[in-house]
């Protein structure tokens, strides 16, 4: 019996966890350029679902994706299923800031793309020095098995303009402070830029809204070109948090096939649970 009693209560202990837990990737999937010539998106789809039947994350934000790369995933990977619109046109055109989603284990209670902007709520819209449109999206979701809630946002920041991004970071943490309804929040996303420069700074200032970086302290990057033998790699790529989850488990997944990554980014991924706060 003293052995056995231990052992149940870890069981219990572990079953109730792993219920509560939900496993979140940020992946650059690169668009589909047919200038990458033997990385185009034809030739390396499969690698990038293998990676995923690999690791099995719940929710994915991804970025740079087409329309057709979507529904390559979804097609190949029928657990799950995908939110988001088209950048240029609010429906189909252009790059996406996707979620995809294990459509099994959580159910979409809510969700909304919004442009990185002056007028967020204009398809095709930007502003300050930004290059490309960029957007953001979020959900509202439900655990299917636990019911509990939570919000996650997934975004793109732009490549070329500082201003830009500065911006784009005010406004997220603006927009999570009136849309979470105190959920517990992760936001995913390629966010151009170092944890020394000042977009990252301010994504994890206490202003308007208090995020931690999953992966504080980690100096792997996440953006190395595909060559497996390219440059070093940036750091870029970020998985933040609300203060009502406890986060563990943080990867930076460098599978390749011995020359080139399955993206031009390194997936990233982390475990959270939700905390008592």
């Amino acid at each position: 019996m003293k052995l056995i009693l231990p052992f149940i209560l870890l069981m219990m202990t572990t079953v109730t966890l792993s219920g509560q837990s939900v496993r979140v990737m940020t992946y650059n999937l690169r668009f589909d350029n047919p200038g990458d010539g033997i990385n185009q998106w034809s030739s390396r789809k499969e690698k990038v679902f293998n990676l995923l039947q690999k690791y099995q994350p719940d929710i994915v934000g991804t970025q740079e994706a087409l329309q057709h790369q979507l529904t390559d995933i979804t097609t190949h990977l029928s657990t799950y299923a995908y939110i988001g619109v088209g950048r240029d046109d609010g429906n189909t055109k252009g790059e996406y800031s996707a979620i995809l989603y294990n459509q099994e284990k959580f159910e979409v209670l809510e969700h909304q793309t919004f442009w990185l902007s002056l007028t967020p709520e204009v398809a095709g819209s930007k502003s300050w020095d930004a290059a490309i449109t960029r957007v953001a999206t979020w959900a509202k979701f439900k655990d299917k098995k636990t019911g509990k809630k939570f919000f996650i946002l997934n975004t793109h920041f732009d490549h070329m303009g500082s201003e830009a991004r500065l911006q784009s970071a005010a406004l997220i943490k603006r927009r999570l402070n009136a849309l979470a309804d105190n959920l517990p929040v992760i936001v995913t996303g390629d966010f151009n830029c170092e944890p020394i420069e000042e977009p990252y700074l301010r994504m994890t200032a206490p202003a308007d809204f208090t995020l931690k970086d999953a992966g504080d302290g980690s100096t792997t990057g996440t953006y190395c070109t595909f060559a497996v033998a390219g440059p070093p790699c940036k750091r870029i790529d970020y998985i933040f948090y609300s203060v009502k989850w406890k986060a563990s488990a943080y990867l930076v997944i460098t599978d390749h096939d011995g020359v080139n990554y399955p993206s031009d980014h390194l997936p990233v991924m982390c475990t959270f649970v939700s905390s008592k706060k």
